[in-house]
C-alpha cells in the first residue's frame, strides 16, 4: 500500500508542474481552487492523473469539491479508494 506522504508528494508535484507554481506554494491545506491554482480544466487533469497513477476510479457522485479542494483532501480520497 502506498503511503499518504508519497501520495501527497506525487500530487503536489503534479499540481505544481501543471499550474506552473512552486511546490512550496502548495501546502497540505492550500485550497487549490479557491486560491486560483487550478480551474475546471485543472480539475479534469487532476482526476485523470489520480486515476492513472493510483489505479482508482472517481465515480460521478464523488466528484465533489470537498474531495479535491486541497492536497490533504485529495490524498484522503486516494487512501479511501485504495483501501
Amino acid at each position: 500500500m502506498i503511503e499518504t506522504i508519497e501520495i501527497k508528494e506525487k500530487i503536489r508535484k503534479f499540481i505544481a508542474e501543471t499550474a506552473f507554481v512552486p511546490e512550496e506554494k502548495i501546502q497540505d491545506g492550500t485550497m487549490i481552487f479557491t486560491e486560483g491554482i487550478f480551474d475546471s480544466m485543472g480539475f479534469l487533469s487532476l482526476i485523470n492523473f489520480i486515476e492513472d497513477n493510483f489505479d482508482v476510479k472517481a465515480e460521478d457522485a464523488e466528484l465533489l469539491e470537498e474531495n479535491f479542494e486541497s492536497l490533504e483532501a485529495i490524498s484522503a480520497f486516494v487512501v479511501r479508494k485504495t483501501n
